[in-house]
């Protein structure tokens, strides 16, 4: 089994890619559309501004291979920015269209008390605790670091939430299609045991 860790130019790879290999699995950091489609799974990170990233993956053409793999059945895990980037638009530094996996929107934080961009650990909230990406793990703190936040447009698509000022979308799912607001990779035992299940249900996948 491999994981494919989409290459489009803006993301936290080498991390990632670590963070796959302490946990036993093998992965391949890779633009290669035909390497991402015949993967068991795939990761798509992302660090840097929401327009940047579509416009790489655009120009790659991986937009569309990403948007294949999400229809074709198989797990995908969208990390940090990589997460927002399922969406549909956001307003970082003015109107963006997303991949349009997920419905919803990405906004930036507004008003309250609480510092721009949040960043720290955070306890993570469950809204849907029956999510195979939970299997066999109760709620922990996990590592934030974003400046921008997903209203998802369909509440049975948010898994987890934190308490930033607000409930804050952590974790959405829906199907075979995942995504994590921090960074499972920088987030201790919690992160690494969500970032295990995830890697599980692509074998799972692969093996069916």
């Amino acid at each position: 089994m491999t994981i494919a860790i989409v290459d489009y130019g803006m993301g936290n790879l080498h991390s990632v890619s670590k963070a796959c290999e302490r946990l036993g699995f093998d992965t391949v950091v890779t633009g290669d559309p035909s390497v991402i489609l015949n993967a068991s799974g795939v990761l798509l990170p992302g660090v840097g501004a929401f327009g940047d990233a579509m416009d790489n993956l655009r120009e790659s053409g991986l937009d569309a291979v990403v948007r294949e793999v999400a229809a074709g059945g198989k797990p995908l895990l969208g990390i940090c920015l990589g997460m927002q980037l399922l969406f549909d638009t956001s307003e970082e530094h003015g109107d963006h269209q997303g991949l349009g996996i997920l419905p919803g929107r990405v906004v930036r934080f507004e008003g309250g008390t609480y510092k721009v961009p949040h960043m720290g650990w955070n306890k993570l909230e469950y809204v849907n605790a029956s999510s195979p990406i939970f299997e066999g793990l109760e709620e922990g703190h996990v590592y934030f670091v974003h400046s921008y936040h997903v209203l998802p447009a369909r509440k049975e698509d948010l898994l987890a939430v934190t308490d930033y000022g607000q409930p804050v979308t952590a974790i959405v799912g829906r199907g075979n299609v995942y995504g994590m607001q921090f960074h499972p990779e920088k987030s201790g035992e919690m992160g690494m045991s969500l970032l295990r299940n995830f890697m599980e249900l692509a074998e799972g996948a692969k093996r069916v």
